[in-house]
């Protein structure tokens, strides 16, 4: 310390100005007393180092910190605090944000709330955003009614940013909780005046600033002042959210104050009668709360949208039973929905307000409820036709028919100019006249309650507004049958025809052919058959079934067999898809019955050549089984042959399998063997996509593996030439008689007898080249005698069945058109077999 002070004497001013000698040396004196006692002088020497070195390092804000900080430690608040003053004084401003926080640490390190608020008002001079920390600060010691006062100035405040990032609408929610929970010491604010500014403000928040409202009321013991402003907030939010919160606290304040008094009245031994009827007051009001809930969420809802049909239909059902408060609700729902915004229907608040003053019998008090409705300006034509149509129901209902007639009368009297139904410039009333459920109605009373003149003259008048739909044309024609007009009633199909297209018009073709026919059968046959063309012209597909049925039925009942299988062909041409095999199946049918069976054979292969292959599978059945039955055999083996080709075995089974019990009745080995090879065939045809696929994968899962055929096809390896070699001595030794005796006809004829020479039925199948040999010599001569005789028979027919199958021969004769392709059947008694 000496040497230092001889140096600071040489050195002389020029040491005295060096911030870093006197900052070490004021360290060096800090750590010289380190570890002492705070009540030490030695403490006072280093104060005055402290104080020595100001006067030249005042303007050094380290040195004024770290002599606050040794000040604050030694926990002398009063000089403390006027260093920290003097350092304020002393620093420019630039550096009093290195002294501030330091000095409010300072002041909330110890219980002096007035000089710590008054050292924030002077801090928030320099630094108002730091407004948040003064506020906490406040609540934290007490001083709500300053902290509420400063968080109304910072909300009020439009460019104040929160430091904590709060939005001001959080501030607002803050200072309603703290003034709204703390009405004793909050006194310098207008609670209600600044609750209700919030509720214009915020009203995304209005059941949580209505609670707050009158929970301040509640806290401050104003509980009737309270239960108003709960009436007051129920009464006018306008969401079902915001209502919940407010009902909710309303029901649980009443509820509350019922306990409270409740337990009063059973700690009080002597209870008044004043006391008996506060109690029953309370309950009651309770009780009345509680009822009125639907009610009041159904006020919510009206002011959510006020023109809201269905909620004033809700409301008049809440009102159940009091009828004064239901003609003011009807009322109030009238005039205050707007036609033109109204949600549902506006119509029908004023039909149920009549029907109330109806229920009621109040009839004149209904017709004039009518009245005024039939002026209102609905958006649509079709609500003002139901205010009509109610009203003459309601005239119906009592009895008062000529009044009703009248009213339709009314209603669909022209307007004094014409205008289109649709154009929406134009009012309801003006459009009423071309409305169908109006004419509908007045066409029904005329019909009900009219003459045969006045309600014809309403269904003319339907048909020349061109409003007419097919239905009405239909009531009109039964109408006209009724009072027995059948021509006028055909006059009247064929306007309704010439009104509509195609499919609108079919109901009205099926009803005028179906009377028509009913009416005059075959005696006006070429009438009607004009009528059915004309009706089958342009007719889809979808409806052409029932049409085409229908007139081959006259044709059968009145006209020719020949016009009605005509009939029948053209039906399956124009009929759907789906629809055919049904038309087919009747066809063949009707042929049967008509021309016999066998005419039946065009039908069938015409049916097998369009149908879907599952339907012609069907046909190819039924066509084998009527030619088995007529004793076909062959012409039944060439069809199954023919529809194997459509028939994959792994699928159709039974086909398979019904072909194979035919050949185990009526054929022989060869015919059965025959059988087994074409359905190898066909499955191998099937399969060919999926060999196909497995020989790709396998030629590309081995790249030159093969026998030299695979390798090159045109060479021929010795295994193919011996198995070649092989096939051909196998022909040669053939037996000559095992060759069969029609040279290229390749095929086993099968024949059932149905009766033998002498009459005596028998079922066998007799197959003329079977070799019997457990017959005695006798027997074989016998068998010689019969084999003769059936040779002789055997030319009756020759059937030929596919060529890929059976080979060719000559024939004579066209072929059939359906089976020319694969199946050549054509009757020849004269073909002699080579």
């Amino acid at each position: 310390m000496t040497s230092l002070m001889l140096h600071w004497c040489r050195t002389g001013s020029i040491s005295l100005q060096s911030y870093k000698l006197w900052y070490s040396y004021l360290k060096l004196r800090r750590r010289q007393i380190k570890g002492l006692c705070i009540t030490d002088p030695s403490y006072e020497d280093v104060n005055n180092a402290y104080e020595r070195s100001l006067v030249f390092m005042h303007k050094m804000p380290r040195i004024w910190l770290d002599y606050c900080q040794f000040l604050m430690d030694q926990c002398r608040i009063t000089r403390t605090r006027h260093v920290f003053d003097r350092a304020l004084r002393a620093l420019p401003i630039t550096q009093h944000h290195r002294v501030w926080p330091l000095y409010l640490k300072f002041v909330e390190m110890h219980n002096i709330p007035e000089t710590a608020v008054r050292v924030f008002r002077r801090y928030l001079k320099l630094y108002p955003e730091d407004a948040e920390d003064y506020i906490e600060y406040l609540i934290s010691i007490g001083r709500l009614d300053e902290a509420a006062m400063k968080l109304a100035y910072i909300v009020n405040k439009e460019d104040f940013v929160s430091k904590h990032g709060k939005s001001n609408h959080q501030l607002w929610n803050e200072l309603c909780e703290l003034i709204s929970k703390n009405p004793d010491k909050v006194r310098s604010l207008n609670v209600d005046a600044i609750i209700r500014g919030g509720l214009r403000r915020y009203t995304d928040q209005l059941g949580h600033l209505w609670n707050s409202l009158a929970d301040y009321y509640v806290r401050s013991g104003l509980f009737e002042r309270a239960r108003d402003i709960y009436e007051e907030a129920i009464q006018t939010v306008t969401t079902v959210r915001d209502f919940t919160q407010v009902f909710d606290a309303y029901a649980q304040f009443e509820e509350l104050s019922l306990s409270k008094r409740m337990e009063e009245a059973a700690e009080n031994l002597n209870p008044t009668e004043e006391d008996d009827i506060d109690l029953e007051l309370r309950l009651a009001r309770f009780e009345h709360l509680m009822e009125r809930r639907l009610l009041l969420l159904n006020s919510v809802l009206l002011r959510q949208n006020p023109h809201n049909v269905h909620e004033w239909h809700k409301r008049v059902l809440l009102y159940e039973g009091k009828p004064h408060e239901i003609i003011n609700t009807y009322t109030e729902a009238v005039q205050t929905v707007d036609p033109k915004l109204a949600v549902g229907k506006l119509h029908t608040l004023w039909v149920a307000f009549a029907k109330f003053y109806e229920e009621n019998s109040q009839i004149d008090d209904a017709r004039v409820v009518f009245e005024k409705a039939t002026h209102v300006p609905y958006s649509k034509v079709d609500d003002l036709a139901s205010v009509w149509c109610e009203w003459a129901e309601m005239e119906i209902r009592h009895e008062n028919y000529e009044e009703a007639v009248k009213l339709m009368q009314k209603a669909t009297v022209m307007p004094p100019r014409k205008v289109a139904y649709h154009d929406e410039t134009e009012t309801v009333q003006m459009r009423l006249y071309k409305s169908l459920k109006v004419w509908s109605m007045y066409a029904d009373l005329e019909e009900s309650f009219g003459t045969f003149k006045s309600c014809k003259a309403v269904y003319d008048r339907i048909i020349d507004l061109k409003i007419a739909t097919p239905q009405i044309i239909i009531n009109y024609g039964l109408f006209l049958e009724e009072h027995k007009y059948f021509e006028e009633a055909f006059r009247a199909y064929e306007k309704g025809i010439a009104l509509f297209k195609w499919p609108n018009v079919y109901d009205i073709w099926n009803t005028y052919l179906t009377k028509f026919l009913n009416r005059y059968g075959g005696t006006k046959l070429e009438r009607a058959r004009d009528l059915f063309e004309q009706c089958l012209e342009n007719c889809p597909p979808k409806f052409a079934k029932t049409l085409y049925l229908l007139y081959a039925k006259l044709e059968e009942e009145h006209g020719m067999a020949r016009h009605a299988m005509a009939v029948y062909e053209r039906a399956t041409k124009a009929v759907l898809p789906e629809e055919m095999f049904e038309l087919f199946n009747i066809y063949i049918k009707k042929a049967a019955e008509i021309y016999g069976v066998p005419k039946t054979r065009q039908i069938y292969e015409k049916a097998i050549e369009v149908l879907t292959e599952e339907n012609a599978r069907e046909m190819c059945l039924r066509f084998a089984e009527m030619e088995t039955k007529l004793g076909e055999i062959d012409r039944a083996r060439a069809i199954y042959a023919h529809c194997s080709q459509m028939c994959d075995p792994r699928v159709t089974a039974d086909f398979w399998q019904t072909w194979k019990e035919f050949e185990v009745r009526h054929g022989n080995e060869d015919t059965m063997r025959e059988m087994l090879r074409i359905k190898r065939s066909v499955q191998a045809t099937y399969n060919t996509q999926v060999n196909m696929m497995s020989a790709q994968m396998l030629s590309a899962a081995s790249n030159v593996s093969g026998t030299v055929a695979d390798l090159a096809p045109g060479a021929k390896d010795g295994m193919r030439m011996l198995e070649a070699k092989a096939a051909q001595m196998a022909h040669l030794e053939r037996p000559a008689q095992q060759q069969p005796k029609g040279g290229n006809i390749l095929f086993v004829r099968g024949e059932t007898q149905g009766m033998d020479r002498d009459g005596t039925d028998t079922t066998r199948v007799i197959n003329p080249d079977e070799i019997n040999i457990d017959y005695d010599d006798e027997d074989d001569e016998e068998e010689e005698g019969d084999e003769a005789e059936q040779e002789a028979e055997d030319g009756e027919y020759a059937v030929f069945a596919c060529h890929h199958h059976y080979g060719s021969t000559a024939q004579s004769g066209p072929l059939p058109p359906a089976m020319s392709s694969s199946i050549l059947l054509y009757p020849s008694p004269t073909v002699a077999i080579q």
